[in-house]
């Protein structure tokens, strides 16, 4: 429970609020969940979605509330990245903004764009202007998740939960934005020994097709116990 004793009565009050920079991936593309303001101010501008804390609440709670009212999901891997505290960054009045980043696998998430808040997936290549400094937090959060990839498994939360080889090399091209040579990319990622290969193909790219693999959470969590290190 807050504690509601007037010990700071002499300060000014300002609100606080979070903004949630939602990634995905399509199997081809890194795309960014965005959605057209229904209020004012910026009212029919394109956004990041957020909200305000409400009383009792955490940043965390915040965020992740806002993030399963829009997808319904949870469990999401999702990150603390930045304040926003410009005295005039939000035109009606003096905000606070902390943002997060969050990443799930668009391709199982496309009922997220048809929701009744307007959400729409869009490539991080054609991103529109965004209202306030919205921009600047999505080019922010780029650069994180690009730093976390490469020493973390957690593009792996973008992907659904079996792909292939080609989907998850896409997938780290997307996130460079740079190719990676196809043989060297296989080869280091197989001496990682954390994919499970299943016997099932994806019929979808090629008549020969592509052999399905899974991340294996439990044996990655050994290996770091024992020191190791995932490097991309």
């Amino acid at each position: 429970m807050v504690n509601s004793t007037p010990y700071y009565s002499e300060h000014h009050t300002f609100h606080v609020a979070v903004d949630s920079i939602i990634f995905g991936f399509d199997l081809s593309e890194l795309k960014l969940l965005i959605h057209k303001r229904r209020f004012e101010p910026a009212r029919g501008e394109w956004s990041l979605f957020g909200g305000f804390v409400q009383e009792g609440e955490s940043l965390d709670e915040a965020a992740n509330r806002i993030l399963y009212k829009l997808t319904g999901l949870q469990k999401v891997y999702m990150e603390e990245l930045q304040a926003y505290g410009e005295v005039d960054r939000d035109p009606a009045g003096h905000v606070i903004s902390v943002a997060y980043y969050a990443l799930i696998p668009a391709t199982e998430y496309k009922e997220a764009s048809n929701g009744k808040y307007g959400a729409t997936w869009v490539s991080l290549e054609d991103l529109p202007p965004l209202i306030m400094d919205h921009n600047e937090m999505v080019e922010k959060g780029l650069r994180r998740l690009k730093r976390r990839a490469a020493t973390q498994p957690i593009g792996f939360e973008l992907l659904p939960r079996e792909f292939t080889m080609p989907q998850l090399q896409s997938l780290y091209e997307a996130i460079y934005q740079s190719e990676l040579d196809k043989r060297n990319f296989r080869k280091k990622i197989l001496a990682m020994d954390v994919l499970i290969k299943l016997d099932q193909k994806d019929m979808s790219s090629s008549r020969k097709g592509a052999y399905l693999y899974r991340f294996d959470k439990k044996k990655y969590r050994k290996l770091v116990e024992g020191g190791y290190s995932f490097t991309m």
